[in-house]
């Protein structure tokens, strides 16, 4: 088994911050949510304003390990870079920054290129009510296709297009959900992930869809709210990181 323990002089809960951020890059992975070396995931340093953890640019998914994560500021300048010798992609450091800086409230930022996350943004109806799993979301922003995400000046129009959600569509790109905990932005992006897989298969069957009721989507949406009966995301956590345990442990290094 992997030692838990931090690196020395190094706070606990930026170590504790580390394992998840590390465990949640693994379980992308696991989950087929990955793309080689690319598309990244960050966590809002506890106690440190302005600072956040990234992945190696060139280390894959299943590589990281709490102690080689990247620890930006909001500007890019690299304030630990883990001893790795990487640096950080640049359109990480883009989108990550832009919505840590615009919402206080979110500690965690995924985003990732799936075929079934793609094949969605390039729908001109977005994703559909068509699954529970769809309803988790009461309402997924769209954030217009602008090329390779390297242009400061799309920071504004990134953040003003994502507003309060918990999860937005780039268009003929990806995926990105946000979440107060790494743990409930990563089950937001499971959710969102297999809700555009079940899209993708029902509309390739050529057949006609059924969509339920207004009302009915509105209550379901309703019932996956964590104050109307559990605190998703968090409920789940521990399990997935005894799955990772149980595989593989050297996340927690």
């Amino acid at each position: 088994m992997a030692k838990a323990a931090g690196r020395a002089g190094m706070d606990e809960a930026e170590w504790a911050t580390r394992v998840d951020l590390a465990a949640c890059y693994r379980l992308v992975a696991h989950f087929r949510m990955d793309d080689l070396i690319y598309n990244h995931i960050s966590a809002r340093v506890p106690g440190a304003h302005g600072h956040f953890l990234i992945n190696p640019y060139g280390m894959a998914y299943e590589e990281i390990t709490a102690s080689s994560l990247i620890k930006i500021d909001l500007d890019g300048n690299v304030v630990d870079d883990g001893g790795q010798g990487y640096g950080v992609n640049h359109a990480g450091f883009v989108i990550h920054s832009a919505v840590h800086r615009a919402r206080p409230e979110v500690d965690c930022v995924i985003h990732t290129h799936t075929p079934a996350g793609m094949a969605v943004s390039a729908l001109e109806c977005g994703l559909l009510p068509l699954s529970q799993t769809a309803m988790f979301f009461g309402k997924v922003a769209m954030h217009e296709y602008e090329g390779v995400v390297v242009d400061l000046g799309e920071q504004q129009r990134l953040v003003a297009d994502l507003g309060d959600s918990q999860a937005m569509i780039l268009r003929n790109h990806g995926l990105l959900t946000v979440g107060p905990s790494i743990a409930e932005a990563f089950t937001a992006m499971y959710w969102l992930e297999r809700a555009c897989q079940a899209q993708a298969m029902a509309m390739a069957c050529n057949a006609p869809l059924h969509l339920p009721a207004p009302a009915v989507v509105e209550l379901t949406n309703h019932l996956y709210k964590p104050t109307t009966r559990r605190p998703f995301g968090l409920l789940e956590w521990p399990a997935l990181l005894r799955l990772l345990d149980r595989r593989d442990d050297s996340y927690r290094l």
